[in-house]
This record gives C-alpha cells, structure tokens and sequence, in this order.
C-alpha cells in the first residue's frame, strides 16, 4: 500500500513540475501612441533557451502579429538543440518579421560570430547595438555583453562597469517614429546608477532575463533573478509610464530546470493609435 501511495505522489509531482514548465501564459497590454499611422501587435518571446516551444509556435501564429521581438537566451550556453532552434526560428519568421538581441547566453558561446550569421540567415533582424527602422518604429537593439559570472560578481560589488549607450539613445531620439528599444537586461532601466536607460526619450523597452525570479511565491513574489539576488524587483509586469518597460518572465531554463507558479510567458503588445 506504503509502495502504491509513494509511486502515486511521484507521478503526480512529475505532472506538476511539467505543467509548471509548459503551459504557456498570454499577458496583453495596451499602449496609446500619436507616433504611429496605424495600430500595431508586438508578441514579445524572451528566453527559450534552446527549447523549441511548439505551443509558442502556434499560439504566435494564432496571434498573427506585425513584428516579433526576441530579447535574448534564445540558445543556451552549451549551444544545446542549435538545429532545433534554427527550423523554429525559420517557422516563426513566416509569421511576422522578427527583431532579435543577445542575451548572457549567447555571449558565452565560442562560436558567437556564426551563430549570429546562422540566425540572420533563416531571416532574423539581428541587432547588435543597431537601429531598425519600420514604417511605424524605430527599434534600438541593445547588445550589452554582461555575459560573464564574473560580471554577476562585479555588479552585486557595484564594481561592474557598464557599457556607455548614450550615443545609440541620442541616435534613437532623433526619429520621430515609435520608438521601441529591446534589452536583455531589465533592471537597466531605473535600477542601476550608472545606466538608468529611463532617462532617455523613447516609448517602450522590452526585456526578460529574470525568468519572473523562477519561482513566484505567494505573499513573497519573485524570489531569485542573476544579477539582482533575492528578492528581485524587476523580474516580471511594467514599471514607468513614458518611457515604460515591459518584462516577460521567459519560456526556457537555464541552470535551474523548475519553475514554480510561474508559467512561461507569451507577451502581447497592442500599441494603438492615440
């Protein structure tokens, strides 16, 4: 009987822990805009981790948005599934164009270079430190390379120095287009000193990084996000008006294989005429 109990509660906490990491949540927001001729669906994916997502596939389809924005991790640091990723990314790109940016992950990979040219090659819009212009957007991509352990030890120390991005900004301010810009990193927007991208005159920033803090614990929150600890602030919703920045708590893993009441995360964003 002892034996029946114990092999029931096994199975059902397998169950448990594979609900945790593939069902995927739909958070839409709406953003009113006088820079835009006509309104505009953003699905916003952040990192997969070299996990390609079938349900995100079609759920994306479904939402038949104008642009698809990745902000980073899209493979893994050991390059796991580098085949997988690419036919996925071949499949998405059907749907809409996609804007993408490093994150941590990539940064890590001796074979950087290539892959950039492999995913600008099944049709992404790799944008490192790079402006994009669509008929209604401006698209600032944020290559930040804050990839090493090292670095995570450097900013907890407030010793991490950080890239200068003004130059890019004073670029992005100068269109009179929506201007939206996709970084990996969230807590670059008002949590750090030195950086504090919120200061800059754009519309929307789009990051995820911090996997909604991997576990999101009732009456507590998100509890662990890389570079901002515990208990981290900006790992999940939208903080600030104008500009604003909108975080998605990811799809993937990386080093921690469980998510916990904390879904992977398809982003929608309706920008719609003022």
């Amino acid at each position: 009987m002892i034996w029946y109990v114990s092999a029931a509660a096994v199975i059902l906490f397998i169950i448990f822990c594979y609900y945790q990491n593939n069902k995927t949540d739909k958070t839409e927001y709406e953003i009113k805009s006088e820079n835009i001729n006509r309104d505009i669906k953003i699905v916003h994916l952040s990192d997969f981790h070299s996990k390609p997502f079938k349900s995100v596939l079609r759920k994306t389809q479904e939402l038949n948005p104008d642009i698809i924005c990745i902000t980073g991790d899209y493979i893994n640091d050991r390059c796991k599934n580098k085949k997988k990723m690419l036919e996925f990314g071949r499949e998405l790109v059907k749907t809409a164009p996609v804007y993408y940016i490093t994150g941590n992950h990539e940064r890590r990979l001796g074979n950087f270079s290539t892959l950039m040219s492999e995913l600008k090659s099944i049709g992404f819009n790799v944008l490192l430190n790079e402006i994009a212009y669509t008929e209604d957007l401006a698209i600032l991509g944020l290559d930040e390379n804050q990839a090493d352990f090292s670095d995570y030890k450097a900013r907890r120390n407030g010793t991490f120095k950080y890239k200068d991005m003004s130059g890019l900004f004073a670029e992005l301010e100068k269109s009179d287009k929506f201007k939206l810009v996709l970084c990996h990193f969230p807590e670059n927007f008002e949590g750090i000193k030195e950086v504090n991208y919120c200061k800059y005159n754009f519309d929307l920033q789009l990051s995820g990084h911090a996997h909604g803090g991997q576990w999101i614990m009732p009456f507590i929150g998100p509890l662990f996000s890389p570079g901002q600890g515990v208990l981290p602030k900006y790992a999940r919703g939208t903080f600030g008006d104008r500009p604003k920045l909108i975080i998605s708590r990811g799809l993937g893993n990386s080093e921690f294989p469980l998510r916990l009441f904390n879904h992977p995360e398809i982003v929608i964003i309706n920008i719609k005429q003022a």
